[in-house]
């Protein structure tokens, strides 16, 4: 069964998710990934907007001091996520799954998360999969926090993060300017930056 699964994060940067699929440490990360046992590349990967309102939470992560990306739990059609899917496997996707969950053995159906919309698998970071809908009949999936966007504490991305995130946006057909702009309002960055100190966070 192949299913699309969908990165708003570091995952939008092609080379960065390719490490959850052959191993490898990202540039900018501290961690050296395991990758999949089936190390087929994605058949496909397309840009895609998601209807869940971005922002960067928590305290220190494997990109070093500050926060990583996360959707909210509910939808906000006026506060569309730009992503990145990428049609792989179902045990392909169970695998990203549990790299993203420091390796934890987890017993993911994806059946379950289709019929009731969401599944919760643990109090991880990232511990709420999300059904997202189908795409030429495969279902997209996604994941993030189980807590509720309210119950966050924002947090300025390190720039490492920023910037693979934001070299997934221009592989996607943004520009400079255009990356630094999506990001300038969301949620542990607004406030923080002006529109040119934030492209030289991310670009310099």
């Amino acid at each position: 069964m192949d299913v699309w699964y969908v990165s708003y994060g570091s995952n939008i940067c092609e080379d960065r998710f390719l490490c959850y699929i052959y191993g490898g440490t990202p540039e900018g990360s501290e961690k050296r990934e395991v990758g999949c046992h089936d190390k087929t590349p994605p058949k496909r990967s397309e840009k895609a907007e998601i209807p869940y309102p971005l922002y960067f939470a928590k305290e220190k992560s494997k990109w070093g001091k500050g926060g990583v990306a996360f959707i909210g739990n509910e939808t906000k059609r006026e506060e569309l996520t730009i992503a990145r899917k990428y049609l792989i496997t179902a045990e392909q996707f169970c695998e990203v799954v549990e790299q993203e969950n420091n390796n934890q053995r987890l017993d993911i159906d994806v059946n379950k998360i289709i019929s009731e919309g969401h599944l919760d698998i643990n109090a991880g970071w990232y511990g709420r999969l999300m059904y997202l809908g189908d795409k030429n009949g495969n279902p997209m999936f996604t994941f993030t926090n189980t807590e509720p966007m309210t119950d966050q504490t924002f947090t300025i991305p390190p720039s490492t993060y920023l910037s693979i995130i934001g070299r997934g946006l221009l592989e996607l057909g943004l520009t400079d300017e255009a990356v630094a702009e999506y990001f300038l309002l969301k949620r542990g960055i607004k406030g923080k930056f002006t529109k040119e100190s934030l492209y030289n966070y991310i670009f310099r």
